[in-house]
């Protein structure tokens, strides 16, 4: 297994614990959740592939319904210990940001699109699914609401060009961009770092 897909499968499993994690706060029943789970899981990738002109990328691999369903599962048996956790969501969603947006910009340069491009895909890439899932369990999208988000998607992105101008490449540079990402919204997080609002 290269880094790439352990970044795929690791980025599903966590945006699909924190989109089913907040299904289970709202009283969702198993099916529900699983449905709310797999969207933020998906979601963001789905746009991406749809507007690069290229098959979803789910529909080509089922394992992305398996670990979703194993999501499920690590909600149901640590639902209590989880729900009891408040930061719980903020990690497991932190990490797919961060994870996700890596997916984004690399399978964005494969198909051939310069960077800045893939910036802005890693950027729906990671930020797209949460959207959609604050949507399906009737929540203000966090992306509107909360401390800096899509923009670490994007500062993520920057990393990524000037680690690749400086010549790191492959495993090496997709942990740097996703470490960056979640390092950029832990601190956004814990400073309460926001955009002014508009008025």
């Amino acid at each position: 297994m290269t880094v790439f897909s352990l970044i795929e499968i690791l980025g599903t499993l966590a945006f699909a614990i924190s989109g089913i994690r907040l299904a289970s706060a709202k009283h969702f029943d198993w099916f529900g959740a699983y449905v709310v789970g797999f969207t933020t899981a998906i979601g963001g990738g789905t746009l991406r592939d749809l507007m690069l002109s290229l098959t979803p990328f789910w529909m080509l691999d089922s394992s992305y319904l398996v670990v979703t369903a194993f999501a499920l599962g690590i909600v149901i048996v640590l639902g209590r210990y989880l729900i009891r956790l408040n930061n719980t969501f903020f990690i497991f969603d932190a990490f797919g940001l961060g994870l996700f947006t890596v997916v984004g910009i690399e399978k964005t340069l494969t198909a051939g699109f310069p960077l800045w491009v893939a910036i802005i895909m890693g950027t729906i890439t990671g930020a797209a699914g949460g959207v959609l899932r604050d949507i399906l369990i009737n929540e203000e999208p966090l992306i509107f609401r909360k401390e800096i988000y899509a923009l670490a998607c994007v500062f993520g992105g920057v990393v990524f060009g000037l680690c690749q101008w400086l010549g790191m490449a492959g495993g090496s540079l997709q942990i740097a961009t996703a470490v960056s990402v979640i390092l950029m919204r832990v601190v956004a997080v814990h400073y309460g770092l926001k955009l002014p609002v508009l008025k």
